[in-house]
């Protein structure tokens, strides 16, 4: 059956089916250092949204499934392509189809990375706001598929606030255009969100239209401040957003995390035990408003340093943007996601110290500080999760949910936390999403095992 599927793909789609070993082994995998224990049937190279159609029609016919993929950089093993499955990659749709400064909207296909796209924007003069830490590598349709968020989403939102519109392929080979071009528009319920982060499951995004902004004008400001331990840093950016002011970026790295970056960078090794915060006001009031901050930080522990000029700036910034190699350098590295409310940053960092006393285990973590989504990593030797990490993990999930967070903020859940997905739910909504899921795609092909187990626990 499975060579009869790729001799139908061969016929439909020609060269652009590629079955060789380094291509399968790749569609494997994703940064989260999950791999699916077999290869695809094949990986195919989408070019066009007729491509996507036959791929589907044909996994529609044979009920083959299909799992659809962009750079492959994401952290939940959503996008892991294993035996029986077609891996679907929309990395070569990556054109700007239109731009419209009057509206401040652009059509895109989803393979575009985030840093070509605002490099095209920028010489009109405009931006596509989420900024997402792996911004020169990710794409758009990968940023849709897992709600990314980033660095500046704390005043310039995240993903599912800069969507006007979705091009979908459902799972039967059908078109749907969802959302709008205008501003305001409530009608019928909205696919739109809807799609947003459903990792893949609902159908194959083919277009985007996503809603702009002009580049932000006036100066930019980074300022770094360091404190003698993590906890004081989370209640310092607890401090600055109870104060009024609004940083495009307000960053937290933890000792580990920090003390493994200025490794990887050659930069002098800090003090023990010290955290940073790294923040940046925007716009015509950021010298006002960066001076205003430096206050804060300093009234509540920290040594603050602004930056002389943008380029200072933007060093401090490679400091936080350095975060994931230098995880690499320590071995392998579960990058995990959770979220709590700002207030409950501190607390939320006093958790983890306990976890770490209670496994015997270091967790570097670095915090979105200014929206309350941390990243802590569980670092181990070899490819797979030792027992005590996962014990060590679902002690973290759990104190976030009673702090009244979420398993992710950004990441989406993948194949890694589906277990705990019922936990957050609860089984009656984990039921009623899953049966939104089957009205979309009702053989069940799209990304099968990602998100819901068989059954909520």
């Amino acid at each position: 059956m499975s060579a009869d599927v790729v001799g139908l793909l061969r016929d439909a789609l020609g060269d652009r089916v590629d079955t060789s070993a380094e291509a399968l082994d790749a569609a494997r995998a994703d940064k989260s250092g999950h791999a699916a224990p077999e290869r695809p049937l094949a990986v195919v190279h989408a070019e066009s949204v007729a491509d996507v159609q036959r791929v589907l029609r044909i996994a529609s016919a044979t009920s083959t499934p299909v799992v659809t993929r962009g750079a492959g950089t994401g952290l939940a093993g959503g996008a892991n392509a294993g035996g029986g499955e077609i891996a679907l990659s929309v990395r070569r749709m990556n054109r700007i189809l239109e731009v419209r400064p009057d509206d401040l909207l652009a059509v895109v296909e989803p393979g575009i990375l985030n840093a070509e796209l605002n490099d095209a924007l920028a010489l009109q003069g405009l931006w596509w706001a989420p900024d997402p830490a792996s911004r020169a590598i990710s794409t758009v349709g990968g940023n849709i598929a897992t709600g990314a968020g980033g660095l500046l989403c704390a005043k310039y939102g995240v993903v599912r606030d800069a969507v006007l519109g979705l091009d979908i392929v459902l799972a039967d080979g059908r078109l749907l255009t969802l959302g709008h071009r205008s501003v305001k528009g409530v009608t019928g319920l909205d696919l739109t969100s809807l799609v947003i982060g459903s990792e893949g499951i609902l159908g194959v995004v083919v277009a985007a239209t996503l809603k702009l902004r002009r580049l932000v004008e006036g100066e930019v400001v980074t300022i770094a401040a360091t404190f003698p331990d993590v906890r004081t840093a989370a209640a310092a950016s607890a401090a600055v957003t109870a104060s009024g002011a609004q940083p495009a970026i307000m960053e937290l790295m933890d000792a580990a995390c920090l003390a493994a970056v200025h490794a990887l960078l050659g930069l002098d090794a800090p003090a023990p035990g010290v955290a940073q915060l790294t923040l940046q006001t925007d716009g015509p009031a950021a010298a006002m408003e960066a001076s205003r901050i430096s206050e804060v930080l300093g009234a509540a522990g920290g040594t603050v340093r602004v930056a002389a000029d943008r380029e200072e700036g933007e060093r401090l910034l490679t400091i936080r943007r350095s975060m994931h190699p230098a995880m690499e350098t320590l071995g392998t590295a579960l990058i995990e996601d959770v979220s709590v409310p700002r207030s409950a940053l501190p607390a939320m960092f006093d958790e983890i110290a306990r976890i770490e006393r209670e496994f015997g285990i270091v967790i570097p973590t670095v915090a979105h500080a200014g929206d309350g989504n941390l990243h802590p990593n569980f670092v181990f030797d070899g490819p797979e999760v030792p027992d005590h990490i996962w014990a060590a993990a679902d002690a973290l999930f759990h104190a976030a949910l009673d702090l009244g967070g979420t398993l992710t903020g950004e990441h989406g859940i993948g194949v890694l936390k589906r277990r705990w997905l019922a936990d957050e739910l609860g089984a009656d909504q984990w039921e009623l999403q899953r049966q939104v899921a089957r009205a979309f795609d009702p053989a069940g092909i799209l990304n099968p095992g990602k998100v819901f187990e068989t059954a909520a626990r």
